[in-house]
């Protein structure tokens, strides 16, 4: 008992990172900082026209700004982590900094599950009740379903790190990812993760399953609903309200079906190139959707490219 109280205390945890390939860590290096700076940029430019233009205080754009701040909290709990990686030769991370990042990044991943369907009702209001729109999603509605998402969330993330910080880790304190990916961690317990397993398993459910049936289910009564408009121009007036959402949740979504629904390969000697694809995978998932999310809604939203150019003229003007 002795031996394995001084054995089960890890004061910190080794990261394998990306590439050990010196050449392919600076590439990563400068990509990867180079989206970063987009996704910071990009966000924060939605934020801020979404916040100074009174034509976009809408429960839709307030949902908008909701998810460009979630992005970009989710990848700063991450991504500078992963640049320090590539610029230090022994890549260690103390426990309570990995405590606090895998909190910070399962937080926001939950909390964007939780978010997107949220925005999906308000498409399915706005489209499919649009003269019950106002009173159903009035400020009082909508400011209380935003916070529930992140109060959902947080709660979710509190559980499942407090479970997995308080396992005993003894002996191997290797972590194969980039970052404190809770299931890398779970790994390296030297304890039945039995519970952690269930807990995750219901969690996933609750906040992966659940949006995804909502969000389909929704947009099953939102394409009802365009396709018995008479005018085409109508039709594609309805759709396009919509596409910028659906074209995110399809892409966040399919990111993590693929993530952890790909098979496995079980050829040893195709491990490493197995590894690398997964973390290039999560990499995805974590740096190049948050970077996406505010390209498609500028691309696909009149409103929002129309409210950039404003702020952008307005600029002009105060410059000269």
């Amino acid at each position: 008992m002795d031996r394995f109280n001084e054995t089960s205390s890890v004061l910190g945890f080794i990261l394998l990172g990306l590439s050990a390939d010196p050449k392919l860590e600076k590439t990563f290096f400068v990509l990867i900082l180079s989206m970063y700076l987009v996704i910071l940029m990009g966000n924060g430019v939605l934020i801020l026209v979404t916040t100074l233009n009174s034509h976009l205080h809408t429960p839709m754009y307030f949902f908008l700004a909701n998810l460009s701040f979630l992005d970009i909290c989710y990848t700063t709990s991450s991504v500078p982590l992963i640049l320090d990686s590539f610029l230090t030769p022994r890549k260690t991370i103390s426990f309570s900094a990995c405590a606090v990042q895998m909190f910070l990044s399962f937080a926001m991943g939950a909390t964007e599950c939780v978010l997107l369907s949220v925005m999906a009702f308000d498409r399915y209001a706005a489209i499919c009740n649009p003269l019950r729109y106002p009173v159903v999603m009035s400020k009082a509605t909508y400011v209380p379903m935003a916070a529930g998402s992140w109060a959902a969330g947080i709660t979710n993330s509190v559980v499942q790190t407090s479970q997995t910080i308080s396992l005993p880790f003894c002996g191997d304190n290797v972590i194969n990812h980039f970052t404190c990916e809770i299931l890398a961690v779970l790994k390296l317990a030297c304890a039945d993760i039995s519970i952690n397993v269930i807990s995750m398993g219901v969690a996933n459910v609750i906040f992966l399953g659940v949006p995804v049936l909502f969000i389909f289910v929704s947009y099953v009564f939102i394409l009802a609903t365009i396709l018995r408009i008479p005018s085409a121009e109508g039709r594609k007036t309805a759709f396009s309200t919509c596409s910028a959402h659906l074209t995110v949740v399809v892409v966040f979504y399919g990111t993590i079906l693929f993530m952890y629904g790909k098979p496995k390969s079980k050829d040893p000697r195709g491990a490493d190139k197995q590894d690398l694809a997964d973390k290039l995978i999560s990499l995805f998932y974590g740096v190049v959707t948050p970077m996406l999310n505010p390209i498609i809604y500028s691309l696909r939203n009149k409103d929002v490219k129309a409210a950039v150019r404003s702020l952008v003229a307005q600029k002009h003007l105060s410059d000269s």
